[in-house]
């Protein structure tokens, strides 16, 4: 019996196939979705607007990996600093 997927399912399946920078067959297998199934989906998908549905959890995502971006620059430059000075000590 064919496994039936949610139009949500496919909708983010079409979403990682195209932007994910993964190949189809990557995709694929990482979900669980066969490849001809996958490929069926984005052709029948590829006009839809990906980013319609509820904008508030893109843009509570997008808040939250600035945070992320910006507590990992952070730490970067304080490692930069700390190996600048481990340098100059073992000179």
């Amino acid at each position: 019996m064919a496994k039936r997927y949610t139009d949500e399912f496919r909708r983010d399946a079409v979403r990682i196939a195209i932007s994910s920078g993964l190949t189809r067959p990557q995709v694929s297998s990482d979900l669980g979705v066969g490849l001809p199934t996958l490929n069926k989906w984005v052709q029948n998908h590829q006009h839809d607007d990906l980013m319609s549905g509820p904008h508030e959890d893109v843009e509570k995502e997008n808040e939250r990996l600035r945070k992320e971006v910006r507590l990992l620059r952070e730490e970067r430059e304080v490692l930069k600093k700390a190996a600048i000075f481990f340098a100059g000590q073992s000179r």
